[in-house]
C-alpha cells in the first residue's frame, strides 16, 4: 500500500510539473454568477442545473460576455447541455466590441445525429458577421447528446485549434482565419453552460504556426487578382453595360488566402441587412495556344463572369432558395463549373461578385495548367 501511495504521489507531482512547464499562469475557474458576465437580463438567466451553477441562454440566441479576461493561447473547457434547438457555442479572441474574432458552435437541431457532418463548425467573424458560408471545410460530426451534459475542450495555439467533444477529437483547424490573436470570450445561443475553465498557455502538443493547406502548392488555383471598391447594387437589379469596369476603373491587388479563398468580407466588411453590394475582380491568364479549360467556381452570393470582354456565365447561390448551390449555399468549388475559352496570348478574366447575405468571396480553380504560362 505504501509503494502504491508513492507511485500515485509521483504521478500527481509529475503531472503538475508538466502543466507548470507549459504555463506559468494559474488555471482560471470562471464563476457562473452574474458579476462575472455582461449580458441581457431578458435573454440570460443564472440557474442551478443538475446541482451545478450554470448560465442559460434563452430563446433568441442570447450572447453572454465574460468580463475581465483576455484569452490568447491555451485551453478552454466547459460543459454544455442542449435543451433547445439552435446554434450554440463559444466565441474567443474577440475584439472589445465582440465584432471580430473566432467562433466554434454546434448546430443543435433535433434529433441530434452524431454522424452528421454539419453538427459542429468553426468560422471566423468579421464586423459582427459570421463567415459560416465561406468555411465549408471546417465542419465535423461529434458524439453529442441531448438533455445531458456534454464536455467541450478547445486547445488553441497561435494559428491552430483542436476541438474535443466528450473526450473525442472532432475537429482540427490548421489555420484560424480571424486576424485577432487575443481577446474576449463569449457564450452564444439558447443552451445551458457550466464548469468553464481556462488554462492560459496550456496548448498540449499543438503547434503555433499555421498547419497544412492542401491548396498551397496546387497551381490550378487562380490566386492573384485585382479588385474594385464595392458599390451599392439594389436587390433585384441585374448587371448592365454601365456597371462593367472600364478604362477609368480603379483596381487594387487582392490575393487568395488559405483554402484558395478570395475573402471579400475580410477586405470590405459587412454588407448591411437588406442591402446588396457589387465588386469586380480581374486576373490575366496567358495561354500558349487557343484552347478551352474547365473552370470550377465557388462563390457567395452572385457572379457575372466575362472572358476577354464577353459575358460567359451568370449564376446565383442564394441560401434557402431554389438557386442555392451544393453544399447548401456555401462557397465551394462544387457550386458550379463551365468551359473557359482562351485565345493564344493574354486573356482577361473578370468576375462581378454581389453580396447580400453573410460571407462574400470566391474560389477559382482550373482543371489543369497545360500550355498556360506561369504568372
Amino acid at each position: 500500500m505504501k509503494k502504491l501511495a508513492i507511485i500515485i504521489l509521483t504521478i500527481i507531482v509529475t503531472t503538475g510539473y508538466a502543466q507548470k512547464n507549459r504555463s506559468d499562469q494559474p488555471e482560471i475557474r470562471v464563476a457562473m454568477q452574474p458579476a462575472a458576465w455582461a449580458y441581457d437580463t431578458a435573454r440570460v438567466k443564472f440557474v442551478n442545473h443538475r446541482s451545478v451553477p450554470a448560465v442559460q441562454g434563452l430563446e433568441g440566441g442570447a450572447l453572454m460576455h465574460l468580463r475581465d479576461l483576455n484569452f490568447t493561447d491555451g485551453t478552454i473547457e466547459f460543459d454544455i447541455e442542449l435543451p433547445e434547438q439552435g446554434f450554440v457555442g463559444i466565441r474567443f479572441r474577440q475584439t472589445n466590441d465582440h465584432a471580430t474574432g473566432e467562433d466554434f458552435y454546434i448546430r443543435s437541431f433535433w434529433p441530434i445525429n452524431p454522424r452528421n457532418r454539419t453538427l459542429t463548425q468553426y468560422t471566423s467573424m468579421v464586423d459582427s458577421l459570421s463567415l459560416w458560408d465561406l468555411t465549408d471545410d471546417y465542419q465535423a460530426p461529434a458524439p453529442l447528446y441531448q438533455n445531458r451534459w456534454n464536455h467541450v475542450k478547445l486547445v488553441v495555439n497561435g494559428r491552430q485549434m483542436r476541438v474535443f467533444v466528450n473526450d473525442t477529437a472532432v475537429l482540427h483547424v490548421p489555420v484560424l482565419e480571424s486576424e485577432q490573436t487575443t481577446g474576449k470570450i463569449s457564450f452564444s445561443g439558447n443552451a445551458i453552460f457550466a464548469n468553464l475553465v481556462v488554462r492560459p498557455g496550456v496548448t498540449e502538443d499543438l503547434p503555433a504556426t499555421a498547419g497544412y493547406d492542401p491548396t498551397q502548392y496546387d497551381p490550378y488555383y487562380l490566386r492573384d487578382w485585382s479588385v474594385t471598391k464595392p458599390v451599392d447594387f439594389p436587390a433585384g437589379r441585374d448587371v448592365v453595360d454601365t456597371d462593367l469596369p472600364d478604362s477609368t476603373t480603379q483596381w487594387t491587388p487582392i490575393q487568395a488566402e488559405h483554402r484558395g479563398l478570395v475573402n471579400l468580407s475580410e477586405r470590405f466588411g459587412k454588407t448591411l441587412t437588406d442591402e446588396r453590394r457589387l465588386v469586380w475582380l480581374k486576373t490575366t491568364i496567358t495561354s500558349d495556344t487557343e484552347q478551352t479549360k474547365r473552370l470550377a467556381l465557388g462563390f457567395s452570393d452572385e457572379v457575372w463572369v466575362l472572358i476577354n470582354g464577353q459575358l460567359l456565365h451568370v449564376d446565383k447561390n442564394y441560401f434557402g432558395t431554389p438557386s442555392m448551390k451544393e453544399p447548401r449555399g456555401r462557397c465551394n468549388l462544387a457550386n458550379t463549373s463551365f468551359e473557359l475559352p482562351l485565345q493564344a496570348g493574354e486573356n482577361e478574366l473578370v468576375i462581378g461578385v454581389a453580396n447580400y447575405f453573410y460571407g462574400w468571396g470566391i474560389i477559382v480553380r482550373l482543371d489543369d495548367t497545360e500550355e498556360l504560362a506561369a504568372k
